[in-house]
């Protein structure tokens, strides 16, 4: 008998892919058969049920702290500037007082300056002032002596101080009336 033997001649290269060929489907068939059973859709809904409901009341907590310590913080800001405030109106009224102190002397020093000055002179005085503060003059001079002095004046001065010192007699005047003329300055 006769036997024939053939000869295959291979390539290295050839031979390393051909082994690289199988050792990766021996591989992959072994790391699928390592995968869990797949999970379907419903399981998955379940355990995402499971672990937010087991977390709800932690997270609630949590969010009740933060806000709660938000909340201190602006109850804090809120007494330092109420504390501020109330330093500033204490220094307001203080100032305030200081200030009415010293212009009912200065107004009472005025006008008793004025009382002793002949109308001539104190007339033109009268009319560079604001019309305001001059009408506040006459109006604490005795009658006679006003008189006197708005005699002595600008018509038109004298007319406008005339105004202002009706004005403020009259009860229901306003503080922000507005067809009150405007003196010049």
């Amino acid at each position: 008998m006769t036997e024939t033997l053939f000869t295959i001649s291979i390539s290295k290269t050839l031979a390393r892919r051909v082994l690289t060929a199988v050792a990766v489907l021996t591989l992959v068939s072994q790391v699928g058969a390592q995968q869990p059973a797949t999970i379907s859709e419903a399981s998955t809904n379940d355990e995402i049920q499971k672990f937010c409901t087991n977390i709800a009341d932690a997270a609630r907590d949590q969010r009740y702290l933060l806000q709660k310590q938000e909340l201190e913080k602006l109850q804090a800001d809120v007494d330092a500037r109420i504390k501020t405030l109330e330093q500033r109106t204490t220094e307001y009224q203080d100032w305030l007082k200081r200030r009415n102190d010293f212009l009912a002397r200065a107004q009472a020093g005025l006008v008793d300056m004025f009382k002793t000055m002949k109308p001539d002179a104190a007339a033109p005085q009268l009319q560079e002032m604001r019309m305001e503060i001059a009408a506040a003059i006459i109006m604490q001079l005795p009658a006679r002596q006003s008189a006197l002095f708005l005699s002595e004046m600008d018509p038109e001065k004298a007319g406008m101080i005339s105004t202002i010192i009706s004005s403020a007699t009259d009860p229901n005047t306003s503080k922000a009336r507005p067809n009150t003329p405007k003196a010049p300055s």
